[in-house]
Order: structure tokens, then C-alpha cells, then sequence
């Protein structure tokens, strides 16, 4: 579908598609390649991250002692996600597979989607497949990371109110995701990020989070969210009075 002729529109805000239609009569198929630029560009970072990592790791390969680079080879081959982009060269030594990575280039931000409905436009497919999706993420969601299940309650009025309050976390992650067209994930590892540090010296003790970055910023901005305070929980130290007899009276 990538090398057919064909031109890209836009249906709705960051989808693209291109249409293509295979065959004739029964035999008729019809395509939908489907393309996200801010997908694209996401799934483009997080490969350079990966090529950058194993750069890293063939290099420290190179290096390893006789001893050690049978195991370290094995166990960077068999590695989920970097043994992907590794082939040998003549020597057998591991290298990057460029034309790997080439092909993943053209995969950037798209997916391919097949109809035998003719009386659907694009845009419904499209965005209804869309849907689909969003609903099945947020079951997901639901069950992975808010943890939906198990529920370890015996009392019906403690699931019911399990239940609601993971379906208003839900809703949380999706108009936080909506606000600042990020997913959950990017947000999650970009906010915990921030620090709380507690200090204490001979003047008393104070509570100090670390500086945000722009990413930081940028993210609190668009949640609409005040920035939290730089300084909590400042205590001075008690300031000590010179001791005195208890039967002791002033002048």
C-alpha cells in the first residue's frame, strides 16, 4: 500500500489517509493507510533513543574482555527491543540493520485499514476505527494501570465505589491526554520527575522541590494547573534561651 500511487487528505486534526482500492468485482478490496504526523514524529524519537542506546552497547561490546563477549553478544542479540535493529556482518560481528531501520521509516505514524463497505466515506472508517480504539485503550487503561480488577471487596456499596473511582481517574488521564495532546504515559514520565527534597541545617529546616524544566512548564500550562509552590513547610530553628534555676527570680 506504501508504493501505490495515491495522495493523502486530511479527515480530522492530525489523521491523514490515503485511499486505494484493489481488484474488481468480488475480488474488490478496499484500503485505507491511515497517517499521523505527530505519531510519526513520536515513533521517530523513540527509535533514535534506541539506535542511540545500542550505538552504546556495540561500542562497550567492542571492548569487553574475551571472557565476558560471548555472554554480553548472546544476551544483546536476544535483547526485545534492541536485538530487533541487529544483524551480523561478514566477520559475525553484530551490527545495526540500516535497511531495518529504513523500513521502520516508512512505517512512522501509519496503519493500514481494509472495507468491503463501499457506502462508508473515509472519514467514517477511519475515525470510527479511531473510536474503537479509544474505547478498547480505556479498558486498558482500566485494567492495567488504575487496576480495575482484581477488586478484593465483599461489600457491594465498596465495589460500586472502587469501580467509580477508577472511572474518574480515567477520566482525569483522558482530559489531561485531551489538554495537552500527550499520552498518559509521556505525561507520567515526564511529572514524576519532579522532586520534593527536605533539608535541615542549623537555621531550621524547609522543604524545596527541583526547578521545572520548559517540558515541565509546558505540560502545567496547558493542564491549566497553577505551578506548585518552590518552598514548603519552612521551620526556623527554635532560638535557644539561656537556662535558668526554677527558683531563680529577675532583678
Amino acid at each position: 500500500m506504501l508504493g501505490r500511487p495515491g495522495r493523502y487528505r486530511q479527515v480530522a486534526e492530525g489523521v491523514e489517509v490515503k485511499e486505494v482500492i484493489v481488484g474488481d468485482g468480488e475480488a474488490r478490496r478496499r484500503y485505507l493507510l491511515v497517517r499521523n504526523p505527530r505519531e510519526a514524529e513520536r515513533d521517530k524519537k523513540q527509535r533514535e533513543e534506541v539506535l542511540k542506546e545500542l550505538r552504546q552497547r556495540l561500542q562497550a561490546l567492542r571492548q569487553a574482555p574475551a571472557g565476558e563477549h560471548a555472554r554480553a553478544h548472546c544476551e544483546l542479540r536476544a535483547h526485545e527491543v534492541l536485538g530487533r535493529y541487529l544483524t551480523t556482518d561478514k566477520e559475525g560481528r553484530l551490527v545495526i540493520d540500516e535497511e531495518k531501520v529504513r523500513a521502520e521509516e516508512r512505517l512512522d505514524g501509519k496503519y493500514l485499514l481494509r472495507t468491503s463497505d463501499d457506502t462508508l466515506s473515509a472519514e467514517d472508517v477511519v475515525l470510527g476505527y479511531k473510536q474503537l480504539y479509544e474505547v478498547e485503550d480505556a479498558f486498558r487503561t482500566l485494567k492495567q494501570t488504575l487496576e480495575l480488577r482484581p477488586v478484593y471487596h465483599r461489600k457491594e456499596e465498596r465495589i460500586r465505589a472502587h469501580v467509580l473511582l477508577c472511572w474518574l481517574a480515567l477520566l482525569l488521564i483522558r482530559v489531561a491526554e485531551l489538554r495537552t495532546k500527550n499520552t498518559w504515559r509521556r505525561l507520567r514520565d515526564v511529572l514524576q520527575r519532579v522532586r520534593l527534597g527536605s533539608f535541615e541545617g542549623p537555621h531550621g529546616r524547609f522543604r524545596q522541590r527541583t526547578e521545572l524544566t520548559q517540558e515541565q512548564k509546558a505540560l502545567i500550562n496547558a493542564l491549566g494547573i497553577p505551578e506548585p509552590p518552590r518552598f514548603f513547610e519552612i521551620v526556623p530553628s527554635a532560638e535557644k534561651s539561656p537556662a535558668t534555676h526554677p527558683d531563680e527570680k529577675g532583678a
